[in-house]
């Protein structure tokens, strides 16, 4: 418990990055909040997928709403809401004590949706609505397309997770989308505190470059990236244009560091959170992360505004043959194709389940 009331001291929120209803019935996740500072909740189509499919918990509602004639699609945004209004009920307390900054659970978009703006716009707003909680984001992910779509929810007053985040370049990219909807609700006289958070994931990148980089260098290209996105976030927050906004009522849009569970079983498991804690961020992190954190985790340092040797390790990276550009974006469009087949076998589970 030290290390989480540590990590919470240096101003760095704890999310969980899962949701099922069994964890909801047995009481898990209100555990979480009372017993390791967990603020927050994540979501996403792997983890309704394993959810639905891997629990008996949703088969009566499933088949009650099948036998109303709704689409495999519909039941599954009946399920996910119910969870989801259930979880964010557990952290309104949260929600309302830390004023909106934290007390958040996400839900996201079809991901069918990644390269339709217009769609995404419109399902953002409808989900918002239908959830009925000030304390939801909707997931939309930072592609070329989800990036007007995000200015847009966020000039519509939807709170929105922004997902699939590999680079700094990623980041500042979603950060201008939301900026500028802010910025659009300033020109029309609208209230500002419309809530963010740009979420970086991290572990894909070394499990991209396992073997193909020096020992050395081995499980550092993750830290790296996240130090950079740090610094680039710390330069953004200092910027006129924010200054200019937060003084106007807007929230700032933290950087969140998501994808943090250990995928190498030769390093620590802990090393995506004991590496990346800094003031005004989250680290969502899967419940095997957050059991080992609290456990035997540490807070050793406080990342450095200016990223630290992000730049050096990057540039090491770079020599070793990694283009790191292109490397994120590959790692964008698989993200958003794992999760189209998250989603396709989801709903898949979902008609089977309709038709018993």
């Amino acid at each position: 418990m030290s290390a989480l009331h540590d990590l919470t001291e240096a101003g760095q929120s704890i999310w969980i990055d899962n949701i099922t209803r069994d964890l909801l019935d047995d009481g898990t996740i209100a555990s979480y909040i009372a017993d390791l500072s967990v603020t927050g909740l994540t979501s996403n189509p792997s983890i309704f997928d394993k959810a639905v499919r891997g629990s008996s918990a949703y088969d009566d509602q499933v088949a009650s709403l099948a036998a109303e004639g709704l689409t495999a699609e519909e039941i599954f945004f009946e399920l996910a809401i119910d969870d989801l209004r259930r979880a964010a009920d557990l952290f309104a307390p949260v929600h309302a004590a830390t004023a909106g900054v934290d007390g958040w659970v996400s839900l996201e978009v079809s991901p069918l949706l990644a390269d339709d703006t217009t769609r995404t716009v419109d399902a953002a707003i409808s989900l918002a609505a239908q959830a009925g909680r000030d304390n939801l984001f909707i997931k939309i992910p930072g592609t070329p397309a989800g990036l007007p779509a995000i200015e847009a929810a966020i000039a519509a007053g939807v709170p929105v997770n922004v997902t699939l985040l590999f680079s700094t370049e990623q980041y500042l990219a979603a950060a201008d989308a939301y900026l500028k909807g802010l910025e659009q609700r300033l020109a029309e006289g609208k209230d500002l505190a419309i809530h963010s958070v740009a979420s970086l994931f991290i572990s894909r990148w070394d499990v991209a470059v396992a073997g193909s980089v020096p020992s050395a260098l081995q499980n550092a290209l993750g830290l790296a990236v996240g130090a950079e996105a740090y610094a680039a976030y710390r330069s953004l927050l200092a910027s006129d244009r924010v200054t200019r906004l937060v003084a106007a009522g807007a929230p700032i849009q933290r950087l969140l560091f998501a994808s943090t569970g250990t995928k190498d079983p030769a390093a620590p498991d802990t090393l995506y959170v004991d590496g990346l804690v800094a003031p005004d961020t989250v680290n969502t992190m899967p419940d095997g992360t957050l059991h080992a954190f609290a456990e035997h985790g540490s807070v050793p340092a406080i990342l450095p505004s200016d990223g630290g040797d992000a730049e050096q390790v990057l540039a090491s990276i770079s020599d070793a043959g990694v283009d790191i550009a292109a490397l994120a974006n590959r790692l964008q469009q698989e993200g958003k194709d794992a999760f189209v087949a998250s989603w396709e076998e989801l709903i898949a589970a979902v008609k089977t389940k309709g038709a018993r």
